[in-house]
């Protein structure tokens, strides 16, 4: 069912939106080459098409078959604005500790491609574009970790839960280009770091805005590919040297051994975190 919501949100609602942009400007990107804040904005417009599509289709799901409403799922009011915006912290600061693992070896340098799409000239379409990773943002962890963790977990357990939703959020994006196993163990890793903060957070506020700002700083901040994918208005262009393994290549930086080192290190600081919250509860108990 997850890949069902994914694949139809993105032909119901991505496909249109593309192929009215392609009407609008039949060169694609050539035509929106020099014109960073009209390209965030066509790249937030198709994200927020696909990915709202997805989360429409899941809504209905929850309405006329479980019965129960979406913010079940962990959109609970209490702190959301607070959690969002330590999400985005986090987010900020692990794909910076990353990037810097990389840098302090000497694999990342400067980089110009289009000096109309980068700087301070796209600085309108790097922020337009946020908006369209907040929705993928929230998106994938409401189906992943919302929906998907919850449903299996309640119906065997827990942990089940947890490896079940990480590895098909790895699976998800066996389709994008220049993939292999390393960026699938680290999108697996991803899935478990992803599983623990919203299990220590009790909700999905601060994960979505994790993703959310991880991809944008990634893609729009720095200039890198995310997940394969390159392209949009770039604030700060950099680009990995060498070697691909550290670095991860044509994938991104979530393709390298730098991202699994963060990640790893990321997992055992909410494992810490969540055994503090448990032993903290159960000596309030007692």
């Amino acid at each position: 069912m997850t890949a069902a919501f994914v694949f139809t949100g993105a032909l119901v609602g991505g496909l249109p939106i593309q192929l009215g942009l392609m009407a609008i400007f039949p060169d694609g990107r050539k035509s929106l080459a020099d014109q960073p804040f009209l390209a965030g904005l066509a790249t937030a417009l198709i994200l927020v098409g696909a990915f709202g599509a997805a989360l429409v289709l899941l809504w209905g799901w929850l309405k006329w078959v479980e019965k129960r409403p979406f913010w079940t799922l962990g959109f609970e009011r209490d702190g959301a604005l607070m959690k969002y915006g330590r999400g985005i912290l986090v987010g900020l600061a692990m794909f910076v500790a990353s990037l810097g693992l990389s840098a302090a070896l000497g694999y990342i340098a400067p980089e110009t491609v289009n000096p109309q799409r980068e700087g301070w000239a796209a600085l309108g379409g790097v922020l337009i574009i946020f908006l369209g990773w907040m929705m993928q943002g929230a998106a994938e962890e409401t189906l992943m970790r919302g929906w998907l963790m919850s449903v299996v977990g309640a119906r065997y357990r827990p942990w089940i839960g947890v490896l079940v939703s990480s590895l098909v959020f790895a699976i998800l994006h066996g389709l994008n280009p220049n993939i292999s196993l390393l960026p699938l163990i680290n999108l697996f890793l991803f899935g478990i770091f992803a599983a623990l903060y919203a299990l220590w957070e009790g909700g999905l506020w601060g994960i979505a805005a994790q993703h959310a700002a991880w991809n944008w700083v990634q893609g729009n901040l720095f200039g890198m590919e995310v997940s394969g994918s390159g392209g949009g208005p770039i604030l700060l262009n950099l680009q990995e040297t060498e070697p691909d393994l550290i670095t991860g290549g044509a994938f991104g930086p979530e393709g390298g051994l730098a991202v699994t080192a963060m990640l790893i290190i990321a997992i055992a600081a909410l494992a810490a975190l969540q055994a503090r919250k448990s032993l903290a509860a159960s000596v309030l108990q007692s």
